[in-house]
């Protein structure tokens, strides 16, 4: 076989073209699968501060409070706690990724209280 003088190296400018957009589909899974975790962070840390605000309620303590200490615990910050009726309603933030342009925080909220 031949090669075609015009067409050599050819290959070698389609395998860096595919090589970069592999590396942009991934970093963009990457930052996909980041968003996921850190939203199921926040949702896990706004489930445990309603939960333990609720409990506190029912012993009779600060249930805002407590709220606030177990989403701090958990890597969130509490932006909102009210108590409606018997029920705990907290709302976090968790720090969102920074890849990629991404500068958007997570947020979650949360009721809890006595089952009805």
């Amino acid at each position: 076989m031949r090669s075609v003088r015009g067409e050599r190296g050819a290959a070698t400018v389609l395998v860096v073209a595919l090589a970069g957009v592999l590396l942009l589909v991934g970093c963009a899974l990457g930052v996909a699968a980041t968003l996921v975790v850190d939203h199921r962070r926040a949702q896990a840390a706004a489930d445990l501060a309603a939960l333990a605000g609720a409990a506190r309620l029912a012993e009779g303590g600060d249930a805002c409070r407590v709220a606030g200490e177990v989403a701090a615990a958990n890597g969130a910050t509490l932006l909102g706690c009210r108590v409606e009726d018997r029920d705990v309603v907290a709302e976090v933030r968790v720090t969102g990724p920074r890849w990629l342009g991404q500068t958007g925080d997570l947020v979650a909220r949360a009721r809890a209280g006595p089952g009805r």
